[in-house]
Protein backbone atom coordinates (compact mmCIF):
# COMPACT_ATOMS: atom_id res chain seq x y z
CA UNK A 1 0.00 0.00 0.00
CA UNK A 2 1.08 3.55 -0.52
CA UNK A 3 0.47 6.53 0.94
CA UNK A 4 -2.65 9.02 -0.10
CA UNK A 5 -2.53 12.19 -1.76
CA UNK A 6 -1.61 14.96 0.26
CA UNK A 7 0.40 13.02 2.44
CA UNK A 8 3.34 14.72 4.74
CA UNK A 9 6.67 12.91 4.11
CA UNK A 10 9.28 13.89 6.82
CA UNK A 11 12.79 12.21 6.24
CA UNK A 12 14.70 11.68 9.91
CA UNK A 13 17.60 10.40 11.04
CA UNK A 14 17.32 9.35 15.04
CA UNK A 15 20.35 9.62 17.16
CA UNK A 16 20.69 9.46 20.99
CA UNK A 17 23.67 11.01 23.29
CA UNK A 18 23.47 9.65 26.92
CA UNK A 19 20.09 7.67 26.16
CA UNK A 20 18.09 10.89 25.31
CA UNK A 21 16.56 10.65 22.01
CA UNK A 22 17.58 13.12 19.07
CA UNK A 23 15.38 13.18 15.80
CA UNK A 24 16.79 15.42 13.18
CA UNK A 25 14.22 16.74 10.31
CA UNK A 26 16.78 15.62 7.39
CA UNK A 27 14.65 16.04 4.55
CA UNK A 28 10.86 17.06 4.06
CA UNK A 29 10.49 19.99 6.12
CA UNK A 30 9.50 23.39 4.75
CA UNK A 31 12.26 26.49 4.72
CA UNK A 32 11.54 28.76 7.49
CA UNK A 33 11.36 31.99 6.85
CA UNK A 34 13.13 35.10 8.90
CA UNK A 35 15.90 37.16 9.14
CA UNK A 36 16.96 36.04 12.33
CA UNK A 37 16.84 32.42 14.10
CA UNK A 38 14.88 34.10 16.54
CA UNK A 39 12.68 35.32 13.62
CA UNK A 40 12.48 31.37 12.48
CA UNK A 41 12.09 30.11 15.45
CA UNK A 42 8.62 32.11 15.61
CA UNK A 43 7.70 31.47 12.24
CA UNK A 44 7.97 27.34 12.89
CA UNK A 45 5.64 28.36 15.82
CA UNK A 46 3.14 29.77 13.98
CA UNK A 47 3.03 28.34 10.50
CA UNK A 48 4.77 24.86 11.03
CA UNK A 49 4.24 23.64 14.76
CA UNK A 50 1.85 20.75 13.36
CA UNK A 51 5.11 19.52 12.02
CA UNK A 52 6.65 19.62 15.32
CA UNK A 53 4.01 17.82 17.13
CA UNK A 54 3.87 14.85 14.37
CA UNK A 55 7.24 14.43 14.86
CA UNK A 56 7.44 14.44 18.62
CA UNK A 57 4.25 13.46 19.84
CA UNK A 58 2.30 10.09 19.91
CA UNK A 59 2.08 7.82 17.28
CA UNK A 60 5.44 8.81 15.90
CA UNK A 61 7.08 9.82 18.85
CA UNK A 62 6.32 10.04 22.71
CA UNK A 63 6.34 12.29 25.44
CA UNK A 64 10.47 11.95 25.98
CA UNK A 65 10.92 12.90 22.08
CA UNK A 66 13.45 15.80 21.19
CA UNK A 67 13.85 16.63 18.04
CA UNK A 68 16.10 19.15 16.00
CA UNK A 69 14.89 21.67 12.92
CA UNK A 70 18.61 22.51 10.79
CA UNK A 71 17.50 25.66 9.04
CA UNK A 72 20.05 28.14 6.98
CA UNK A 73 22.08 30.14 9.18
CA UNK A 74 21.47 33.89 9.97
CA UNK A 75 24.02 35.07 12.23
CA UNK A 76 28.07 35.84 11.33
CA UNK A 77 29.98 33.11 12.05
CA UNK A 78 27.32 30.25 11.78
CA UNK A 79 28.34 27.46 9.28
CA UNK A 80 24.85 25.32 10.15
CA UNK A 81 21.75 26.29 12.32
CA UNK A 82 18.88 24.53 13.98
CA UNK A 83 15.80 25.18 15.98
CA UNK A 84 15.27 22.39 18.91
CA UNK A 85 11.58 20.97 19.94
CA UNK A 86 10.39 18.81 22.19
CA UNK A 87 6.92 17.89 23.49
CA UNK A 88 5.74 20.87 24.67
CA UNK A 89 7.10 23.35 22.14
CA UNK A 90 11.03 24.79 21.24
CA UNK A 91 13.90 25.40 23.78
CA UNK A 92 16.68 28.00 23.24
CA UNK A 93 19.79 25.43 24.16
CA UNK A 94 19.91 21.61 23.95
CA UNK A 95 23.68 20.74 24.81
CA UNK A 96 22.63 16.89 23.82
CA UNK A 97 21.31 17.44 20.42
CA UNK A 98 24.22 19.62 19.47
CA UNK A 99 26.43 16.93 20.33
CA UNK A 100 24.33 14.25 18.27
CA UNK A 101 24.57 17.56 15.63
CA UNK A 102 28.16 17.17 15.54
CA UNK A 103 28.56 13.90 14.59
CA UNK A 104 25.63 14.17 12.05
CA UNK A 105 27.45 16.96 10.47
CA UNK A 106 30.56 15.35 9.79
CA UNK A 107 29.02 12.23 9.01
CA UNK A 108 26.61 13.56 6.70
CA UNK A 109 29.64 15.66 4.88
CA UNK A 110 27.91 19.03 5.99
CA UNK A 111 30.95 19.85 7.55
CA UNK A 112 34.61 18.46 6.47
CA UNK A 113 37.08 16.67 8.78
CA UNK A 114 40.44 18.09 7.92
CA UNK A 115 42.99 15.58 9.63
CA UNK A 116 40.54 14.11 11.93
CA UNK A 117 39.35 17.34 13.25
CA UNK A 118 36.39 19.69 12.37
CA UNK A 119 35.44 23.23 13.99
CA UNK A 120 32.21 24.72 13.46
CA UNK A 121 29.73 27.52 14.12
CA UNK A 122 26.42 26.34 15.21
CA UNK A 123 23.44 28.95 15.35
CA UNK A 124 20.70 28.25 17.74
CA UNK A 125 17.83 30.56 19.06
CA UNK A 126 20.17 31.44 22.00
CA UNK A 127 23.73 32.43 19.56
CA UNK A 128 26.61 31.13 17.88
CA UNK A 129 28.04 27.85 19.67
CA UNK A 130 31.55 26.70 18.93
CA UNK A 131 31.69 22.71 18.23
CA UNK A 132 34.47 20.69 17.83
CA UNK A 133 34.61 17.38 16.56
CA UNK A 134 37.59 14.78 16.55
CA UNK A 135 37.36 11.57 15.02
CA UNK A 136 38.56 8.73 17.22
CA UNK A 137 41.03 5.79 16.05
CA UNK A 138 37.63 3.27 16.25
CA UNK A 139 35.84 6.02 13.84
CA UNK A 140 33.55 7.42 16.22
CA UNK A 141 33.62 11.22 16.71
CA UNK A 142 34.20 12.88 19.79
CA UNK A 143 32.64 16.34 20.44
CA UNK A 144 32.77 18.93 22.55
CA UNK A 145 31.08 22.40 22.57
CA UNK A 146 31.91 26.19 24.19
CA UNK A 147 28.62 27.53 25.28
CA UNK A 148 26.93 31.08 24.74
CA UNK A 149 28.02 33.72 27.22
CA UNK A 150 26.35 31.40 30.77
CA UNK A 151 25.55 33.41 34.19
CA UNK A 152 24.12 33.51 37.29
CA UNK A 153 20.42 35.00 37.84
CA UNK A 154 19.68 34.56 41.03
CA UNK A 155 21.23 33.81 44.37
CA UNK A 156 18.79 31.91 47.30
CA UNK A 157 15.95 33.33 45.19
CA UNK A 158 13.19 32.50 47.53
CA UNK A 159 9.52 30.72 46.44
CA UNK A 160 6.57 29.25 47.45
CA UNK A 161 5.60 25.70 46.36
CA UNK A 162 2.68 23.30 46.86
CA UNK A 163 3.88 21.05 48.88
CA UNK A 164 7.33 21.96 49.50
CA UNK A 165 6.83 24.58 51.85
CA UNK A 166 9.17 28.16 51.14
CA UNK A 167 12.16 27.00 49.27
CA UNK A 168 15.23 28.32 48.09
CA UNK A 169 16.65 28.03 44.64
CA UNK A 170 19.35 29.43 42.90
CA UNK A 171 18.63 30.35 38.62
CA UNK A 172 21.75 30.13 36.36
CA UNK A 173 21.83 30.48 32.31
CA UNK A 174 23.15 28.13 30.29
CA UNK A 175 21.65 29.10 26.93
CA UNK A 176 18.33 28.14 29.04
CA UNK A 177 16.95 29.56 32.77
CA UNK A 178 17.25 26.82 34.88
CA UNK A 179 16.23 26.28 38.99
CA UNK A 180 18.85 24.59 40.40
CA UNK A 181 19.00 23.03 44.24
CA UNK A 182 19.73 20.03 46.15
CA UNK A 183 17.17 16.91 46.34
CA UNK A 184 18.11 17.08 49.79
CA UNK A 185 16.75 20.79 50.08
CA UNK A 186 13.51 19.36 49.62
CA UNK A 187 14.07 16.38 52.18
CA UNK A 188 14.45 14.28 49.76
CA UNK A 189 17.38 12.14 48.40
CA UNK A 190 18.70 12.49 44.71
CA UNK A 191 19.49 8.85 44.10
CA UNK A 192 17.01 6.98 46.72
CA UNK A 193 14.20 9.05 46.16
CA UNK A 194 11.55 7.28 43.32
CA UNK A 195 11.59 9.22 40.10
CA UNK A 196 7.66 9.99 40.03
CA UNK A 197 8.28 11.86 43.26
CA UNK A 198 11.04 14.32 42.12
CA UNK A 199 9.41 14.71 38.91
CA UNK A 200 6.52 16.03 41.06
CA UNK A 201 8.67 18.26 42.97
CA UNK A 202 10.30 19.70 40.04
CA UNK A 203 7.34 20.47 38.09
CA UNK A 204 5.81 22.29 41.20
CA UNK A 205 8.86 24.67 41.34
CA UNK A 206 9.39 25.32 37.64
CA UNK A 207 5.42 26.38 38.04
CA UNK A 208 6.01 28.25 41.35
CA UNK A 209 8.69 30.17 39.60
CA UNK A 210 7.10 30.73 36.53
CA UNK A 211 4.02 32.60 38.26
CA UNK A 212 6.13 34.76 40.20
CA UNK A 213 8.45 37.82 38.85
CA UNK A 214 9.64 37.20 35.20
CA UNK A 215 13.05 35.89 34.44
CA UNK A 216 14.64 38.56 32.40
CA UNK A 217 17.48 37.85 30.02
CA UNK A 218 20.06 41.08 29.65
CA UNK A 219 20.04 41.19 25.64
CA UNK A 220 16.94 39.21 24.44
CA UNK A 221 13.41 38.45 25.51
CA UNK A 222 12.41 36.21 23.39
CA UNK A 223 15.16 33.74 25.57
CA UNK A 224 13.45 35.59 29.63
CA UNK A 225 11.95 32.09 30.49
CA UNK A 226 12.52 29.55 33.06
CA UNK A 227 12.79 26.47 30.92
CA UNK A 228 12.93 23.84 34.18
CA UNK A 229 14.19 22.91 37.39
CA UNK A 230 17.04 20.74 38.06
CA UNK A 231 17.33 18.52 41.26
CA UNK A 232 21.27 17.94 42.22
CA UNK A 233 23.10 15.99 44.58
CA UNK A 234 25.06 17.44 47.76
CA UNK A 235 28.36 16.98 45.62
CA UNK A 236 30.28 20.42 45.18
CA UNK A 237 31.22 20.92 41.89
CA UNK A 238 34.64 22.59 42.63
CA UNK A 239 35.52 20.49 45.26
CA UNK A 240 34.23 16.96 43.91
CA UNK A 241 37.90 15.48 44.66
CA UNK A 242 36.96 13.79 41.24
CA UNK A 243 33.85 12.23 41.92
CA UNK A 244 30.86 12.52 39.31
CA UNK A 245 27.87 14.49 40.81
CA UNK A 246 24.35 13.45 39.29
CA UNK A 247 21.66 15.39 38.68
CA UNK A 248 17.79 15.39 37.31
CA UNK A 249 16.83 17.81 34.83
CA UNK A 250 12.92 18.23 34.66
CA UNK A 251 11.61 20.52 31.32
CA UNK A 252 8.58 21.47 29.35
CA UNK A 253 4.77 19.63 31.17
CA UNK A 254 7.38 17.28 33.42
CA UNK A 255 9.66 15.81 30.28
CA UNK A 256 12.56 13.65 31.97
CA UNK A 257 15.33 14.56 29.97
CA UNK A 258 17.79 11.14 30.35
CA UNK A 259 21.06 12.90 29.63
CA UNK A 260 23.12 15.47 32.05
CA UNK A 261 21.15 18.39 30.25
CA UNK A 262 24.41 19.71 28.27
CA UNK A 263 22.90 23.45 28.82
CA UNK A 264 22.42 22.55 32.22
CA UNK A 265 25.50 21.46 32.66
CA UNK A 266 26.55 24.78 31.53
CA UNK A 267 24.40 27.03 33.74
CA UNK A 268 25.25 24.37 36.92
CA UNK A 269 29.15 25.18 36.25
CA UNK A 270 28.59 28.85 35.78
CA UNK A 271 26.53 29.00 38.56
CA UNK A 272 29.98 27.30 40.24
CA UNK A 273 31.84 30.25 39.00
CA UNK A 274 30.04 33.30 39.95
CA UNK A 275 30.22 31.60 43.46
CA UNK A 276 33.78 31.45 43.09
CA UNK A 277 33.58 27.73 43.48
CA UNK A 278 35.15 26.71 40.30
CA UNK A 279 37.98 28.32 38.20
CA UNK A 280 39.05 28.30 34.38
CA UNK A 281 40.75 24.96 33.38
CA UNK A 282 38.29 23.04 36.44
CA UNK A 283 36.22 20.27 35.21
CA UNK A 284 33.55 17.63 36.43
CA UNK A 285 31.16 14.87 35.00
CA UNK A 286 27.86 14.96 35.53
CA UNK A 287 25.84 12.18 35.65
CA UNK A 288 22.41 12.35 34.21
CA UNK A 289 19.59 9.49 34.49
CA UNK A 290 20.57 7.16 32.59
CA UNK A 291 24.20 6.59 34.15
CA UNK A 292 25.82 8.59 31.32
CA UNK A 293 27.42 11.53 31.83
CA UNK A 294 28.88 14.72 30.44
CA UNK A 295 32.34 16.76 31.60
CA UNK A 296 31.70 20.06 31.65
CA UNK A 297 35.06 22.34 31.84
CA UNK A 298 34.77 26.11 32.76
CA UNK A 299 36.68 27.32 30.01
CA UNK A 300 36.54 31.24 30.38
CA UNK A 301 34.96 33.51 33.34
CA UNK A 302 34.98 37.75 33.94
CA UNK A 303 33.21 39.02 37.28
CA UNK A 304 31.84 38.17 40.42
CA UNK A 305 28.94 37.12 41.82
CA UNK A 306 25.94 37.85 39.74
CA UNK A 307 28.27 40.25 37.51
CA UNK A 308 30.08 37.49 36.73
CA UNK A 309 29.61 35.67 32.70
CA UNK A 310 31.16 32.56 31.86
CA UNK A 311 31.76 30.44 29.29
CA UNK A 312 31.74 26.27 29.65
CA UNK A 313 32.73 23.27 27.30
CA UNK A 314 30.71 20.26 27.67
CA UNK A 315 31.96 17.22 26.03
CA UNK A 316 30.16 13.50 25.38
CA UNK A 317 29.39 11.42 22.54
CA UNK A 318 26.15 10.76 20.61
CA UNK A 319 25.20 7.12 18.41
CA UNK A 320 22.90 6.37 15.66
CA UNK A 321 19.77 4.67 16.44
CA UNK A 322 17.77 4.42 13.47
CA UNK A 323 16.36 6.28 9.89
CA UNK A 324 13.00 6.33 8.87
CA UNK A 325 10.13 8.30 7.00
CA UNK A 326 7.49 9.95 9.33
CA UNK A 327 4.50 10.16 7.77
CA UNK A 328 1.06 11.85 7.80
CA UNK A 329 -1.74 11.14 5.39
CA UNK A 330 -4.58 13.39 4.97
CA UNK A 331 -7.95 12.57 6.76
CA UNK A 332 -5.42 10.69 9.83
CA UNK A 333 -6.68 12.76 12.60
CA UNK A 334 -3.44 11.96 14.34
CA UNK A 335 -1.36 13.34 12.11
CA UNK A 336 -0.40 16.43 14.20
CA UNK A 337 0.14 13.73 16.78
CA UNK A 338 -1.29 13.38 19.86
CA UNK A 339 -0.41 13.68 23.66
CA UNK A 340 -1.90 11.16 26.34
CA UNK A 341 -4.46 12.50 28.32
CA UNK A 342 -4.09 12.89 31.77
CA UNK A 343 -7.93 11.72 32.69
CA UNK A 344 -9.76 9.59 30.15
CA UNK A 345 -12.02 12.53 30.38
CA UNK A 346 -10.34 14.75 28.72
CA UNK A 347 -10.06 12.46 25.64
CA UNK A 348 -10.82 14.20 22.12
CA UNK A 349 -13.20 11.94 20.89
CA UNK A 350 -14.43 12.22 17.43
CA UNK A 351 -18.29 13.05 17.49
Amino acid sequence: MTPNRDTTIIRVIDMHTAGEPVRIAESGFPPLVGDTILEKRRDALTRLDHLRTMLMLEPRGHDGMYGVIPTEPCATGADLAVLFTHQEGYSTMCGHATIAIGRWAVDSGRIALVDGKASFGLEAPCGVIRVDVEAGADGLARVAFESVISFANAFDREVQVPGFGRLRVDIAFGGAFYAILPASRLGLSLMDTPLAKLVEAATAITAAIRAGAPIVHPDEPDLGFLYGTILTDDVALGAHGGQPSHNLCIFADGQIDRSPTGSGVTARIALAASKGEMQVGDSCKIRGVSGEGFIGTLAATDGTGLDARSRVRVSGQAWYSGRSEMIAEAGDRFAAGFALPRRLADLDTPA
